[in-house]
């Protein structure tokens, strides 16, 4: 029971950590107006209010790498757990509470390409992390 509880925790802040990379990546590409420049309104401002809520749901999404899927590539590995988060995001977020459209097209035509980018950041990012702390 210790061992899977510390697994659990080792999955939440990797998950956390890289929902802080993925926040930052999101930020940075609306601050210098990458995502504008394809169309898409995405660009936050730097808050508490939006970064906490995103680095919980990020450690939560973590929790996904418990998932058993023997890939020697940690860069497909963390692609494709991303999957999850991206699918929420562009079927039931963006529709639903953000009321922006299925896979927030009404953000912009390239939107999807972006979550899917910025979700890749995340599930790369955890990944990587995971293969730094299990060595």
């Amino acid at each position: 029971m210790k061992k899977f509880l510390r697994k659990l925790t080792i999955l939440f802040s990797s998950g956390c950590l890289g929902g802080l990379i993925n926040s930052l990546t999101v930020w940075i590409f609306g601050e210098r107006g990458i995502t504008a420049l394809f169309g898409v309104k995405i660009a936050p401002h730097l808050t508490a209010a939006w970064l906490y809520p995103r680095i919980v749901w990020a450690g939560i999404w973590g929790l996904i790498f418990l998932l058993p899927l023997s890939l020697k590539s940690v860069l497909f590995r963390g692609f494709l757990y991303s999957l999850g988060p991206t699918i929420a995001q562009l079927f039931i977020v963006f529709p639903g509470k953000a009321a922006k459209g299925v896979m927030g097209l009404g953000l912009g035509d390239m939107t999807p390409i972006f979550v899917l980018f910025f979700n890749a950041v995340w599930g790369i990012s955890v990944a990587l992390w995971l293969k730094l702390v299990d060595e």
